[in-house]
C-alpha cells in the first residue's frame, strides 16, 4: 500500500465574470481583515467588499477596474521591464515563485489578474467559486 501523495495547488484559478461578483458578495471585511460570510450574520454596509476593497489583501494585481501599479510594484522588487507586459510577467513570477496564487477572471475585454497568497485563497475558499459552488 503506497502513502497518498499530498494535493498539488493549482497555481492558476480562473473565475467568470459571475463568479468573481459572487466571490466578491460572500466576504466582508472588518478591523482590514477579510472574511467569510455566515449565514445570518450581521454585516454593516460599510463591510462589504468590492474588487478595490480586495485589492488592499492582493499581492500584486492588473486591473482594467483597480489600478495595481504595476510600474510602482516592479521597482518594488527592484526589478526593470522595458513594457508594461514584461513588467507584469516579472511580477508573476515573482509572486508565484513564492507560493502565490493567480487568479484571473476570464471572459473580459481587459486582463483582470490578482496574485494572492495561497493561504488567502485556503481561508476565503475561492477555489469553490471556480467549481461553480459559489
Amino acid at each position: 500500500m503506497s502513502a497518498a501523495r499530498p494535493e498539488t495547488v493549482r497555481p492558476t484559478i480562473r473565475l467568470n465574470p459571475a463568479q468573481w461578483d459572487a466571490f466578491l458578495g460572500s466576504l466582508y471585511e472588518r478591523d482590514d481583515r477579510l472574511d467569510l460570510r455566515e449565514p445570518g450574520g450581521t454585516y454593516h454596509r460599510d463591510e462589504t467588499v468590492d474588487a478595490y476593497v480586495f485589492s488592499g489583501h492582493a499581492e500584486a494585481l492588473q486591473s482594467g477596474e483597480v489600478d495595481g501599479d504595476v510600474w510602482g510594484t516592479l521597482e518594488d522588487l527592484e526589478e526593470t521591464a522595458q513594457t508594461e507586459e514584461e513588467a507584469w510577467e516579472k511580477i508573476r513570477a515573482f509572486y508565484l515563485d513564492r507560493g502565490c496564487v493567480l487568479l484571473e477572471i476570464t471572459g473580459l475585454e481587459e486582463r483582470e489578474e490578482w496574485l494572492i497568497t495561497e493561504r488567502l485563497a485556503e481561508r476565503l475558499k475561492v477555489r469553490d467559486f471556480a467549481q461553480g459552488a459559489g
